[in-house]
């Protein structure tokens, strides 16, 4: 419980929307999350959060029950998550601590399992060389982290990698799912002066794109948006709808072994699929069933309207096409 209390001593700003705890709530939602004692049929795991360390658990969990495998773990660097501290190792030593628990998550996937593992610049090509043991490589996703002050004595680092690989030949991608709607600067008109591939309402024109591997339209959560929490390294859900959309059908299942503060498990349940998390800190995990139960009435996913991506910076935009049917040729 004191470690829990910590992150709760800052008051927020009057506008600050960040994610918090009371005492009642951290009783309450504490006490929803689940303990491994042993090995555990794939139905008792269907949409909960596992308080402990992936270590501890990791032999106990079943076999072929995940179709989606997110995974954003501690990335080589010294950080503190609320009281446990990661502390930076060798590449050599950051790739066998990799390899460790990775080899031995290949058993939970079904054959059309997707893999998605975040890194940043340092941990990124050790996550290809662990990752490629096991899985076949598909695509390297590399997204703008619009955040930070940037360096004196270095380049900003503004990005980070998102490796994607499947267990098979055989799997899951939904183009149609995620393509990305764009501003048409320069619209071609056909000779019935009909719009070219470009749709046209109230908020202007807008093309729908195919996703790329370079994600420029996420935006990292901040204090004024309503998915924010306190943890340091949270994943934006709009990136979590991408993953999520195109690598799984509604009724799937997404594991997330790092859970943090939930955001995975937030998002497939906002999109119609199961979750399993683990996470060892209390704190996040409390914070993750909040979050939880808030997606039970609220669906949105900013960034995500009409079924499409949007670029970021288009909130208006948005609003104003939802209040008018798109002119499609």
């Amino acid at each position: 419980m004191k470690s829990i209390l910590i992150l709760m001593k800052n008051k927020p700003a009057k506008l600050n929307r960040t994610i918090r705890l009371d005492k009642d709530e951290i009783k309450k939602y504490g006490s929803q999350s689940i303990k491994l004692t042993g090995l555990i049929k794939p139905k008792l795991l269907i949409d909960k959060v596992i308080n402990q360390d992936l270590s501890e658990v990791i032999n106990f969990l079943p076999e072929n029950f995940v179709d989606l495998l997110f995974i954003d773990p501690p990335y080589n660097l010294t950080k503190k998550f609320n009281q446990l501290l990661f502390k930076e190792m060798d590449l050599s030593e950051y790739e066998d601590w990799l390899d460790s628990w990775l080899s031995k998550l290949k058993k939970v996937l079904k054959k059309d399992s997707s893999i998605y593992i975040c890194g940043d610049w340092k941990s990124s090509s050790t996550i290809f060389k662990v990752g490629s043991k096991y899985f076949q490589v598909r695509n390297r996703i590399t997204w703008e982290r619009e955040k930070g002050r940037g360096a004196k004595a270095n380049w900003k680092n503004c990005t980070e990698d998102i490796w994607f690989f499947t267990n098979s030949d055989y799997y899951t991608f939904n183009v149609q799912k995620v393509k990305l709607r764009r501003k048409v600067l320069a619209p071609y008109k056909d000779e019935n002066n009909n719009p070219k591939d470009w749709g046209q309402n109230k908020a202007g024109n807008f093309r729908d794109t195919y996703p790329s591997n370079i994600w420029n339209d996420i935006s990292i959560p901040f204090w004024s948006m309503p998915e924010n929490t306190d943890h340091p390294t949270q994943k934006p859900e709009k990136l979590l709808a991408k993953i999520i959309l195109a690598s799984t059908n509604k009724g799937d299942l997404v594991f997330d072994p790092f859970l943090g503060s939930g955001t995975t498990a937030v998002v497939a349940k906002k999109l119609g699929r199961k979750f399993t998390g683990i996470e060892i800190d209390e704190y996040y995990c409390t914070l993750a069933l909040k979050r939880l139960e808030s997606a039970n009435k609220d669906k949105r996913i900013q960034g995500y309207e009409d079924g499409v991506f949007w670029e970021r910076n288009t909130l208006v935009d948005q609003v104003k096409s939802q209040k008018s049917e798109i002119k499609r040729k």
